[in-house]
């Protein structure tokens, strides 16, 4: 299953979201709550909407009704936000694509806390990632990864559960050869990609890439 997830944040258009949108024919729509109206604005009607719907009026569930999206509806004092119950409802169909629109929004927090759900191990083995304008994020656990893209274009890594060991890159202006990229300084930021894919590799830790189309 591939699944395109809309979460209640600000609708960031640009490259990378238009990839992501021209990259997921067939795949099912989510919509987190009041990420239905982002779904909207994009031209996708959701599939599914999931959460307390506390950011949706009566006349906007009764057109996602209308229209035949499934409701799911949870309480508002729950452990989860809508963008995890959205995730973890993907991962439960055995979802092996997705890609989150609308996660990056005005609050930090919120911002935040979206980015960490990029850790749940119910999809680990998901190609995941979350995207706004023109950055695609993901995260990446040990082992070999490689990011797509041209010669130019900005990326960043960055250790988010503690050091990353042995992280070795290939492609990028500033390489790194088995070295440890530690948790807090900010040496990972804003390299720059010199062909069209860059390779990365390493044993221990858990790292973001941030991938920005072109010159951040």
């Amino acid at each position: 299953m591939r699944a395109l997830i809309f979460s209640n944040g600000k609708p960031r258009k640009g490259v990378m979201v238009n990839r992501a949108l021209s990259d997921s024919n067939g795949a099912q729509v989510i919509a987190a709550d009041g990420g239905a109206r982002i779904a909207w604005r994009y031209g996708h009607k959701p599939d599914v909407v999931i959460g307390d719907m506390d950011s949706l009026s009566e006349k906007e569930l009764n057109r996602l009704e209308s229209d035949g999206a499934e409701l799911i509806r949870y309480p508002s004092e729950k452990d989860e936000t809508d963008l995890e119950l959205a995730l973890l409802y993907a991962a439960e169909h055995d979802a092996e694509w997705i890609r989150i629109i609308g996660a990056i929004g005005g609050r930090f927090d919120q911002m935040l806390a979206n980015v960490y759900l990029l850790s749940l191990p119910q999809l680990e083995n998901c190609d995941l990632a979350m995207v706004a304008r023109n950055q695609i994020i993901r995260l990446f656990r040990p082992g070999i990864h490689h990011i797509e893209g041209k010669p130019d274009d900005t990326l960043s890594l960055i250790p988010i559960s503690g050091d990353v060991i042995g992280i070795t890159s290939e492609g990028l202006q500033y390489p790194l050869r088995d070295e440890i990229l530690v948790f807090g300084p900010a040496r990972g930021i804003s390299n720059v990609m010199l062909t069209d894919r860059a390779n990365i590799k390493f044993e221990e830790g858990l790292l973001l890439s941030i991938h920005t189309d072109g010159d951040a």
